[in-house]
């Protein structure tokens, strides 16, 4: 910075890498201190209980086989909920997306079984999609062409969504003869490949739909960064007079945004009922999409991000697991409460530290300037 800068009060900017990693994780660290003291109230050791979840996480080959289980859907979610925050556009829906998805997926596998599994799969893969897509879709329209808060029509749509399909469970696709409200068994043919069935390690859910979740990261990246679609819906989400004025339709890429958000969404389905149950049943996503918002949060709206926030939030379900069955003081619920304060940190109290610690690096940067 030039003496004539310092002189008239140019502010200093804040290296990238505050942003991006020192501020989430400060965050991060403040909801495990946090976790640590109500430990610490309920009578046991908050080391301790850190050491279980992280070795229920990670330290043996079932474990690491499901966190990346649980990592997969937190991937999806989390890159269904950031291509929309770059839109300028807060997707809550993407558990009613993935719920529609999980139907695309079951209408194909139950009626397209006659199909070889080249045909049947990659048809079912992309119904999931389809569905995820159109039931974005229909909220980014409403926001786009009708005014309606994109909040508001997509937490109703969750709740359309499961309506629908508890409907369809319990009168039309259940299991003939069965009780539960579930379809029968999809034909092995749809099913996709686990990991265990071609490498040497213990059975877990672990599918190739987490070989999905990395290909689809990198589209991501290369969409949002490199394309002509990716820079619009970057500068209608910055900036929508400014992108008015620059030719480019704000409501165009409104609704694309929230296709490809449902799109994203809807490969849980994919992971869940053509990987993992192999039939469609109630509440299947079992809070995925929720968890997104802050995997997308953590991350920084970034794939990279993204896949590190999927994989801590996966490392959490499964240590918590472990945690709750070694530990007598700690229960199910208390896991709960620990994922949820880092919700709560790196979500809705995001910026707590931010301007303590943006300030700090633009006074060293100011100082540093000086003295150059």
């Amino acid at each position: 910075m030039s003496e004539k800068a310092v002189r008239f009060g140019t502010p200093a900017k804040v290296p990238a890498w505050v942003n991006l990693a020192l501020i989430p994780l400060v965050n991060l660290l403040a909801a495990f201190v946090l976790s640590g003291i109500v430990i610490v109230i309920v009578g046991d050791n908050p080391f301790k209980a850190l050491e279980v979840l992280i070795y229920g996480a990670f330290g043996y080959a079932d474990a690491i086989g499901y966190t990346l289980y649980y990592t997969t859907n937190f991937i999806f979610t989390g890159l269904a909920v950031a291509i929309a925050f770059h839109c300028g556009l807060f997707n809550i829906g993407a558990e009613g997306q993935a719920l529609m998805s999980g139907l695309g997926v079951a209408l194909c596998a139950l009626y397209l079984d006659f199909l070889p599994f080249w045909m049947v799969i990659p048809i079912a893969i992309f119904a999931a999609a389809f569905f995820g897509a159109v039931w974005a879709a229909v909220p980014g329209y409403l926001q786009a062409k009708r005014g309606s808060h994109i909040v508001i029509t997509t937490i109703m749509f969750n709740f359309i969504a499961a309506s629908i399909i508890t409907y369809l469970l319990v009168e039309v696709l259940i299991a003939p003869g069965g009780q539960s409200p579930e379809t029968r068994e999809f034909a092995e043919i749809t099913w996709l490949l686990f990991f265990h069935d071609f490498l040497p390690i213990p059975e877990t859910p672990l599918n190739i739909s987490f070989i999905f979740a990395l290909f689809l990261s990198g589209g991501f990246y290369y969409f949002v960064w490199h394309t002509r679609w990716g820079y619009e819906i970057r500068v209608v989400g910055q900036n929508a007079t400014a992108a008015k004025y620059a030719g480019i339709s704000s409501a165009r890429n409104i609704i694309l945004a929230m296709f490809i958000s449902g799109a994203l969404a809807g490969f849980v389905g994919v992971n869940e009922i053509l990987g993992v149950h192999h039939r469609l049943i109630l509440d299947f996503t079992g809070g995925f999409g929720f968890v997104g918002i802050a995997v997308a949060l953590m991350g920084r709206n970034h794939p990279v991000g993204i896949f590190l926030a999927a994989l801590l939030f996966g490392a959490l379900y499964q240590g918590g697991s472990e945690l709750a069955f070694e530990m007598k003081s700690i229960n199910r619920e208390m896991v709960i409460v620990i994922q949820g304060l880092i919700i709560l940190f790196s979500g809705a109290l995001e910026h707590m530290f931010r301007p303590r610690i943006e300030s700090f690096f633009k006074r060293q940067k100011s100082v540093q300037a000086a003295e150059a």
